[in-house]
């Protein structure tokens, strides 16, 4: 089961609580599953019972024990553990892994997209200023894959940023009263056009919008201690060991596998991308890629057979895993405007 059917599965289980008359609430568009915090177990958790609590006049610990009935016989879920005020934490059934790679694979770098167009119509508006067109650019890219209709305008532009950067927007000029500046980052405390595009937008974007960017060459190093390296690092390897197992002979088919840090970080990207573009934030993309490349980095040693070992299904599916993990990496730069190199 992959997120987005744990999410539909949890709102059925609501839905269902609803006919049965044990919860008299209005059932939400959308129920929120994440790995689990501090004190949680299992795959994933929501705090539904939470949000529910309130509208059903009941504590968020009743709500929960109405719910887990619900969700335990469900196909998929192997079981429901209640922790803290109300979370339901869901331990998947062992086909988990696998619908989760397939998933990425049949949807590639689209994988955490909305299906089609929402309704959303989002203007975003930015003063003269080299960061926050870059952050405002990036957010529409990212309210787009949700499924926003999105124009970027700024107040004033220089052509050499769309030289230098590549970065564009759909109209230049005053906004009309009505339309204020709502896309207001710290500006950048010196010239970031020195560094190039990829190193120039990961140091404007990977910070939050009230922290001040540091402009400097440690964005260009080639070393552990830069977080873009990683990423980009990470995601090379995933290309290169699928390379190196085409030249022995196998390629990747999902299957059971264990990495559980690396799953969790790639279930929760389509998540990461709908707050990201809710807050209007790229930082929150940024930060996630390089949770997700912390997570690859270790695995992708394993993938591949050692000595005179030969592949067997176990290395099938490593090797499947850590695709998924480039197909994700790929993706979430390329909403960033960074460049995803097969070779680094």
């Amino acid at each position: 089961m992959t997120p987005a059917e744990l999410s539909r599965t949890v709102l059925h289980a609501v839905r269902r609580a609803v006919d049965a008359g044990e919860l008299d609430v209005t059932v939400p568009e959308r129920a929120v599953v994440a790995p689990p915090g501090p004190g949680g177990c299992g795959d994933y958790a929501t705090n539904i019972a939470l949000q529910l609590a309130r509208p059903a006049g009941q504590p968020p610990h009743r709500v929960a024990e109405v719910l887990r009935p619900y969700l335990v016989g469900v196909d998929g879920v192997a079981d429901v553990v209640l922790t803290g005020p109300g979370f339901l934490n869901i331990s998947l059934g062992g086909g988990a892994p696998a619908a989760l790679v397939e998933e990425i694979r049949g949807a590639g770098t689209r994988y955490g997209y909305a299906g089609g167009p929402d309704g959303r119509i989002v203007q975003l508006h930015c003063p003269y200023d080299l960061r926050a067109v870059v952050v405002a650019e990036a957010a529409a890219r990212i309210l787009r894959s949700q499924g926003a209709l999105v124009r970027a305008t700024a107040e004033g532009f220089d052509p050499e940023w769309t030289a230098v950067l590549g970065v564009r927007t759909d109209g230049v000029g005053p906004a009309p009263a009505s339309l204020p500046v709502n896309v207001r980052p710290v500006p950048a405390p010196a010239d970031p056009l020195p560094l190039g595009r990829d190193a120039a937008r990961w140091a404007l974007l990977h910070p939050a919008a009230h922290d001040r960017p540091r402009i400097g060459d440690e964005h260009l190093a080639q070393r552990e201690s830069n977080p873009l390296f990683r990423v980009r690092y990470a995601h090379a390897r995933t290309r290169a060991l699928t390379r190196n197992a085409a030249d022995l002979g196998f390629e990747g088919r999902p299957g059971p596998v264990q990495s559980q840090d690396l799953l969790a970080a790639l279930g929760d990207y389509p998540r990461v991308l709908a707050a990201a573009a809710d807050h209007r934030a790229p930082d929150r993309l940024a930060r996630h890629l390089v949770a997700v490349a912390d997570a690859a980095l270790p695995f992708l040693t394993t993938v591949l057979p050692r000595g005179g070992e030969k592949p067997s299904a176990a290395h099938r599916a490593r090797l499947a895993l850590a695709e998924a993990a480039g197909t994700v990496l790929a993706g979430g730069l390329t909403l960033l405007g960074i460049d995803a190199p097969d070779h680094l």
